[in-house]
Order: C-alpha cells, then structure tokens, then sequence
C-alpha cells in the first residue's frame, strides 16, 4: 500500500522516537483496569501492553502515544477516541467501534480487524502492515461515512470533499449528492444544494428508493418555504429538526449505524 510522504513521516515518529515527557494519568489507568470504563478519559502515554480490555468504554478517550500492543480489545468502544501515533500492533480489535476514532500514524501491524466498525475512520492513514480482516478501503460507502463524521463535526467543508470522493467511485451514488448538497444549503450556496438534491431525488427516483424520494423531497419542500414564507407548505419546522430526520433516513442505508 502506498502511503503519503505526511503519513510516513507519522509511521517513522511513532516508531522510533521516544515518548513524550509527560507521564501516563495513573489514576484513570487504574480506573480503566478495574471498571472498564473510561469515556473520555486522558490516556496518552498510558503502558497497556497485553491489557484485557475486551468490551471496555472508551468513547472518547485520548490514546495518543500509548503502547497497546498485543492487548485485548474485542468488543471495545473506541468512538471518536485520539488513536494518534498510538501503538495497536498485534491487537485484537475484533469487533471493536471504531466509527469516527482519530488514526494518524497509528500501529496498527498484524492486529486483527474482524467484524470492527471502522465507518468514518482514516484507516489509510495508519501503519497495517500485516493486519488481519481489514475493511476495503476505497468505497464509495466508506466515503460518504466519513464525509457524515466531518458533517457532524461542523466541517462542512472537509464533508464536501468526501462526499466528491464518494462520487468518483460511483456517479449514481443518490445519498452522496444529497449529503453534499445538505453543506452546500448549509454553506449557503443554494444554487449547488437545489442541483445536487435534484440530481439525488431523480436517482432515488429510478431505483425505486421511496425513504430516499421522501427525505429529499422534504429538504426541498423546506428550502422553497423558506423562499416563499407566505405561499409555502406552512411545514413550520426548523432546519435542525430537518436534517436530523434526513440523518437518520439516510443512515438507514448503513448497516452499522
């Protein structure tokens, strides 16, 4: 696998560099051992090598710089944890949610990946040299999951360039253009949101996607009565209220989530 000149430059620090000077946070260290639980908790530079952490809480939780090798992490819950230049090699993350997790110059080297949740997670970006049960990376799915994590984060940007990245793997994609055409209405560049729910609608349209017609077409509706305030629908909901009853239809179409 090719990697970027930034990406090696990663995998070369994380390898052979020392640690930083700041120590390992004892005391969620032992809270993470004995619980098996700690959301959110600072764990940089923690030592867990061999760690039976199957099924642990770790939603959130900064990881960066820590030595997990060999360690237990079947079933874990790693969502939207800090994984960078966190060392993972021979680990097992067998089922473990990884949906949304930060991999940047991450060891991931002969650990095993079987049935884990990788939506929305840079995986290219990590060292996988050797890795078992590895996800296909270059999906149109996978890049719209990715572009949904940005869009969540507010970077509606970096979800636009996801969602194109999605679409030249596959040009009939329907939740592609929609999801982009969302940041772009929320961008205000309505002129390329109208264009891209249109595009998407027809497609839903001609694969007989009624969940797909009805969520776009009450993206449209709103959109012309926010136009029309006086000779629209009269829906009356709000564009939150909106896209988080489009979100979760056009999550439907992912079977993780």
């Amino acid at each position: 696998m090719k990697k970027s000149l930034l990406t090696t430059s990663l995998l070369l620090f994380t390898l052979v560099s020392p640690l930083p000077v700041q120590g390992e946070n004892l005391q969620q260290v032992r809270q993470l051992m004995s619980t098996g639980e700690c959301p959110r908790c600072d764990l940089s530079n923690a030592g867990l090598v061999m760690a039976d952490l199957r099924g642990a809480d770790l939603r959130g939780a900064d990881l960066s710089f820590a030595n997990l090798s060999q360690a237990n992490l079947a079933g874990a819950d790693l969502r939207g944890a800090n994984l960078t230049a966190t060392s993972l090699h021979s680990a097992n993350l067998m089922g473990a949610n990884l949906i949304g997790a930060t991999i940047s110059g991450t060891d991931l080297r002969q650990a095993y990946l079987a049935n884990a949740y990788t939506w929305g997670t840079r995986l290219d970006l990590a060292y996988l040299d050797g890795a078992v049960g590895l996800p296909e990376l270059e999906t149109a799915e996978r890049y719209y999951a990715m572009a949904a994590v940005e869009a969540n984060r507010n970077n509606y940007v970096g979800a636009i360039e996801y969602y194109n990245r999605a679409l030249q793997l596959n040009p009939d994609y329907a939740p592609a253009y929609f999801g982009r055409g969302l940041m772009y209405y929320r961008l205000t560049d309505e002129a390329a949101a109208l264009q891209d729910a249109k595009r998407a609608i027809a497609i839903f349209e001609e694969n007989n996607n009624e969940q797909g017609q009805q969520a776009v077409a009450a993206f449209l509706s709103y959109v012309e009565q926010r136009n029309n305030p006086e000779g629209g629908s009269g829906l009356g909901i709000s564009l939150l209220n909106l896209l988080g009853g489009l979100s979760s239809v056009m999550m439907r179409g992912l079977s993780i989530f």
